[in-house]
């Protein structure tokens, strides 16, 4: 059976869509690269040629390219020429090394799209006509010739069937339903007077002023009939952003980005649908939208009506109590990176259409802080006690009991018994946080399993110690219950996954200064084991 066959050539310096490996199925409706800017309004510097007009079902058509450039990606469907949202047939491959089938409208092999980013210099595609085709058929393509630089839905060839009239031919190089913004610059600052009053804020730092302060954070937002307005700022290399939330948990969230793009700035609203790069939205859904930049300030507002038509999926309406997020980072090319700091998160959720409000937030979460107060106190105070105590008072509390044991040796079993539950819920906390395993804390995480497994494995040691009288062989007295049943061990250790966890963006202490009281807090302890190990030895004799 034979089938219209297609060729085309184009230029593209960037992956299209942001897939190399071009699977790229969340494009199959409007055809858009998930690029964080507007589709080019250029002539697309690319042709493609169909050498027939007409077709029956299984006819073939044999396409060419007619430019002399190459590309990386590229996304071609057959849509009904009467009808341009319904996709049409299916697709036959030719070069399998450069191009794929995808899946779209679910329908197998529906449109055909790159199988990485090479350079390519032509792609010629077979398509199968159904049995019940359309009187006409359009051939679309999108293709990037740089991540800010794209066509979407480019009018290719329209073939129809023997006997049907042609439909008036579009005018190669246009772009269908492209969606473009216009947008002017602000005359001035962002100011936070009428926080609490006529517009709720959120600020970082708590009660800052954008108008004087530019390492100041913040967020604004008033009902304005059916629109809400929305105001952010701060500072940033690439971008601002915020989000609204049903938790304060990333993922499921509607997002608003203002992006950096050299001397302008882009405002778009996208959606994040776990902890991934937000996904651009198609649907022109803010209004009014204006920016300014200074003294490397992002500023940038717009409206959006409260509620949306059903088609903006993803879009939360504005009449509903959320957490806010505040996040900024670095933006290359009009494409986000992810932010270089924690979020800023409101405390707690806040009515976008309700009474003004002035917010408070904090960029560290209340699980993660306590997992850091719950490990400082572990390793820092009862652990270093407890070491202490059973090194060093031992002899110097020999006769003296508490519920018939030791004082010292009751002393060390209870600073040791907190220090295990300490870490134990310690442990625990991030994992409730992050609902997993942290891919982005580096090695911190499995250092700190390493120190849980230690810190579990001491106390069930101690366990098997035999009594003080009882007559143990030598190698294993000194090898099991002098070296292995050793807090060192773990205090080594857990000094290096602290140093390591104190920088974790959730954790959020100040630099230098959290580094200098932690080296502090190890120095202090190295020092007065050291002062009380040379007393040991009687070469310094204290109180005498």
């Amino acid at each position: 059976v034979a089938a219209p066959s297609l060729s085309l050539f184009a230029v593209c310096s960037e992956t299209v869509f942001c897939f190399s490996h071009g699977k790229v199925e969340v494009a199959c409706g409007d055809m858009t690269p998930q690029h964080d800017s507007d589709p080019s309004t250029k002539h697309p510097p690319f042709n493609i040629i169909a050498d027939k007009s007409q077709f029956s079902p299984g006819d073939e058509i044999k396409g060419r390219n007619a430019g002399k450039h190459y590309f990386k990606g590229f996304l071609i469907e057959a849509r009904n020429a009467g009808d341009l949202n319904e996709i049409v047939g299916s697709f036959k491959l030719i070069s399998p090394d450069i191009s794929q089938l995808l899946k779209c409208d679910n329908k197998e092999g529906s449109a055909v799209s790159h199988t990485s980013d090479s350079h390519k210099t032509e792609v010629q595609v077979i398509w199968v006509a159904p049995s019940d085709s359309p009187s006409s058929v359009q051939f679309l393509v999108t293709v990037a010739r740089g991540y800010k630089e794209f066509w979407v839905k480019i009018p290719g060839p329209v073939v129809s069937q023997n006997g049907a009239a042609p439909p008036p031919q579009t005018t190669f190089g246009g772009s269908i339903g492209a969606q473009t913004t216009t947008s002017t610059i602000l005359s001035h600052s962002f100011t936070s007077e009428g926080c609490g009053g006529r517009k709720s804020c959120l600020r970082d730092p708590e009660g800052c002023d954008p108008q004087n302060d530019t390492t100041c954070h913040f967020l604004s937002f008033s009902a304005l009939g059916s629109n809400v307005m929305f105001e952010l700022s701060g500072p940033a290399e690439g971008y601002v952003s915020f989000a609204l939330s049903q938790d304060k948990w990333m993922g499921n969230d509607d997002v608003y980005l203002c992006i950096r793009d050299t001397d302008r700035v882009d405002i778009k609203a996208a959606y994040v649908s776990g902890r991934t790069h937000p996904i651009i939205s198609s649907q022109n859904i803010l209004k009014g939208i204006a920016w300014r930049l200074s003294d490397g300030v992002i500023q940038c507002s717009f409206r959006r009506d409260i509620h949306l038509p059903p088609e903006n999926l993803n879009r939360f309406d504005l009449d509903q109590m959320y957490y806010l997020f505040m996040a900024h980072g670095r933006a290359e090319d009009g494409r986000t990176h992810r932010h270089d700091h924690q979020p800023i998160i409101s405390t707690y959720r806040a009515a976008i259409t309700g009474p003004p409000e002035d917010l408070t937030g904090s960029r560290s979460p209340l699980l993660i802080k306590y997992h850091g107060a719950f490990m400082l106190i572990a390793w820092t105070s009862t652990v270093s006690a407890g070491v202490i105590m059973a090194r060093y008072f031992k002899p110097d509390w020999p006769e003296r009991n508490i519920l018939g044991q030791k004082v010292w040796f009751q002393l060390h079993r209870m600073l040791m018994t907190i220090t295990v539950l300490l870490t134990l819920v310690g442990f625990v906390l991030p994992f409730m946080y992050r609902g997993g395993w942290s891919k982005r804390a580096g090695i911190h995480p499995y250092l700190g399993c390493v120190v849980m497994a230690l810190a579990v494995i001491q106390p069930v040691m101690a366990l098997f110690r035999p009594a003080p009288d009882f007559r143990v062989p030598e190698i294993l007295a000194v090898c099991v219950f002098k070296h292995c049943h050793n807090q060192a061990v773990c205090f080594h250790d857990l000094v290096v996954t602290i140093f390591l966890g104190i920088h974790q963006q959730a954790l959020s202490l100040p630099a230098p200064w959290s580094t200098g009281v932690l080296a502090f807090l190890v120095v202090w302890f190295v020092l007065a084991d050291l002062v009380l190990e040379v007393h040991r030895r009687g070469f310094l004799p204290i109180g005498q």
